[in-house]
């Protein structure tokens, strides 16, 4: 699944989250977005939602301007929505995985990992909420293909990964054979949480050839 770039993968992702997350978030009362992070330290539930929402309409609007994405300017972003109410924050949110796909297959594949961190915060939530299968759910299957595609175009280090629910070994990193293949036994939402240097609480899995920081995709 990693060897041929599908454009409309982002947006599919983004489409397929936005239909599982939104309810839940329109479910929950105003204290529980308060809720702090164990992903993102020093981050409430409220924080991370900010950040995605403002990221992605930085997309729609195409507004890069030196520095985006850095630490400080995140913190603005989240800054500039502390007078929105939390359903202000979630309509922009919305509004956000919906048009932002476009946006991001316009670009080919230079804003793909955008996506992918928005699906990987979306899981931060549900597990600071306390919901089961925070990194998994309807969006795992094109998240696992779009992370394999990530990895293999940035020439991260080739792993081989034995997935308990997939019936084929997934395929990550660059594929030059230049390095033998690390491999990974184990399910997918433990993966994903090592690719993005997420909490494993105590998950069980096997990992040969490589150390788990060096998986780690979002530094």
């Amino acid at each position: 699944m990693a060897e041929v770039h599908d454009p409309e993968l982002p947006a599919r992702l983004l489409v397929t989250e936005r239909d599982a997350l939104i309810p839940l978030l329109r479910r929950r009362p105003d204290e529980d977005f308060a809720i702090p992070t164990a992903a993102c330290p020093g981050w409430s539930v409220r924080d991370v939602l900010a950040h995605c929402s403002s990221a992605l309409m930085r997309v729609v609007e195409s507004r890069f301007e030196e520095g985006v994405f850095s630490p400080e300017s995140n913190d603005r972003d989240i800054a500039e929505r502390a007078g929105w109410s939390n359903q202000q924050v979630v309509d922009e949110l919305e509004r956000g995985m919906t048009e932002a796909g476009a946006a991001i297959v316009k670009a080919g594949g230079r804003l793909d990992m955008v996506a992918l961190g928005e699906w990987v915060h979306a899981g931060d939530v549900r597990e600071a909420f306390g919901e089961p299968g925070a990194y998994a759910g309807p969006g795992l299957p094109h998240a696992l293909a779009l992370l394999a595609w990530l990895t293999r175009a940035k020439g991260h280090v080739p792993l081989h990964a034995d997935l308990d629910d997939a019936d084929e070994p997934l395929r990550l990193g660059e594929a030059s054979g230049e390095r033998t293949p690390a491999r990974y036994i184990g399910d997918a939402p433990t993966l994903v949480r090592l690719y993005a240097g997420r909490p494993l609480n105590g998950a069980s899995y096997e990992l040969a050839g490589v150390e788990a920081d060096e998986l780690n995709i979002f530094g």
